[in-house]
């Protein structure tokens, strides 16, 4: 990439970050919720979960020191009586955020400038700055080496059937092999929630799954309807950390909390979700199973006869370059479902994803189940995922996502079981 290049990049997210602090405000933690998807949006989808974990928490630390009814993440911010809480939230984020992204350090100052000239000044407010700045230093003194550096690859030993094989375009190594090492937020470990070993592949719900996205997947598929091949760029494009971090904001937006009720609540969606990536990707370099698009070049060396090769597969849309089992989109959506459904319930809502690099494609839900419905047809009729893939991840997410919950940010009267 040129340096004009990532000059007009620079300045494209600095607009957007200004433009989204300039937005009719809901509060200072929905605010900038916004102003976190549009600095990470460049991430890969585990490292913006990563830092999405991490900014959150600094609110959540910051917000809930000004008298919030928690426990809290770290405890070893306090804040004097009468702090402004929207303050610590403002700067929490902020000074989060200016530290991993430097590069658009100006447009971030503006924003928290823009943010904090609607606060009175005062002591309050000093106070509230004060605390926001010690919870941002706490939380990035904490993930400090925490594994999710340096990148590490993957090459495998053996080219048996079922065995990941590097997949088309780019043919290269498995990357991201050290974010199973990645320190969870909220769980104990990454390998506490890995899945059990995927099907057989002589099995019947193999030769199942492998016909499925044989025949939905491939990039010329007559049998993909238009609005699977929606879904399918939709979630190709747009993240977990996205996708849920808006859904959340429109439910919170359309019933209002306090203040230390929204953070809480970004806080456990987003350790969840980076939990379930981590979770993911542990038991993805565990069992090392391959994508359908080698399998189904491949399908006559399987030994399963009902899984006939199609030595010109290509799928819909391109495949990562990392195993197949479990899905991670599913890992980290079915964790954030389950946050959130424990937080506001089943009940109806009304929420619209859309993204910039799919404009043509807006998709409306008036429930979270049919996004995590949504994210399975997505991976299947994207081409890259067995349906099994997705029952694995799904299954993972939810363990992760009730585990998190349960044993995270309790009432102070609260002990985690």
């Amino acid at each position: 990439m040129s340096a004009f290049v990532r000059r007009m990049l620079t300045l494209a997210l600095a607009a957007s970050i200004i433009f989204a602090a300039q937005r009719t405000r809901a509060d200072a933690v929905t605010d900038w919720n916004v102003v976190l998807l549009s600095t990470i949006a460049a991430q890969n989808p585990f490292a913006q979960a990563r830092f999405a974990a991490i900014t959150q928490l600094a609110v959540f630390e910051a917000v809930n020191a000004c008298n919030g009814p928690y426990r809290p993440y770290l405890g070893t911010v306090t804040a004097p009586a009468g702090a402004s809480a929207d303050a610590a939230a403002i700067v929490a984020a902020h000074d989060v955020l200016k530290f991993y992204f430097p590069a658009v350090a100006t447009s971030l100052d503006a924003a928290m400038a823009s943010s904090l000239a609607a606060i009175p000044n005062g002591q309050p407010k000093n106070d509230g700055i004060a605390v926001g700045s010690a919870a941002a230093s706490a939380l990035i003194a904490a993930r400090a080496n925490d594994g999710s550096v340096p990148p590490e690859t993957f090459l495998p030993s053996s080219t048996a059937s079922g065995v990941w094989q590097p997949t088309p375009p780019a043919f290269g190594p498995g990357i991201l092999l050290q974010w199973r090492n990645v320190t969870p937020f909220g769980i104990r470990s990454s390998k506490q929630f890995r899945s059990s070993p995927p099907p057989e592949l002589v099995s019947f719900k193999y030769a199942r799954s492998y016909r499925e996205v044989k025949a939905v997947g491939d990039l010329n598929s007559t049998l993909r309807p238009q609005d699977r091949s929606d879904v399918a760029r939709f979630f190709a494009a747009a993240s977990a950390a996205y996708a849920w971090n808006t859904a959340a904001r429109q439910i919170i937006v359309a019933h209002p909390m306090p203040l230390v009720e929204e953070a809480r609540a970004f806080a456990l969606l987003n350790m969840a979700m980076s939990d379930g990536l981590v979770s993911s990707m542990e038991t993805k370099y565990f069992y090392a199973f391959w994508r359908p698009v080698t399998a189904i070049r491949g399908g006559d060396i399987d030994s399963n006869k009902k899984t006939d090769a199609d030595p010109a597969f290509t799928p819909f849309i391109v495949t990562p370059s990392f195993p197949s089992y479990p899905s991670a989109h599913a890992s980290a959506s079915y964790a954030a479902r389950e946050v959130l459904e424990k937080i506001f319930g089943f009940g109806k809502f009304s929420i619209t994803l859309t993204y910039p690099a799919v404009p043509n494609v807006v998709l409306h839900y008036d429930n979270l189940e049919t996004i995590t419905d949504d994210v399975d047809d997505a991976r299947v009729y994207g081409g890259i995922h067995f349906r099994f893939d997705q029952e694995a991840g799904a299954k993972q997410g939810y363990s992760v996502g009730s585990y998190v919950f349960e044993h995270n940010l309790l009432p102070r009267e609260q002990d985690p079981d």
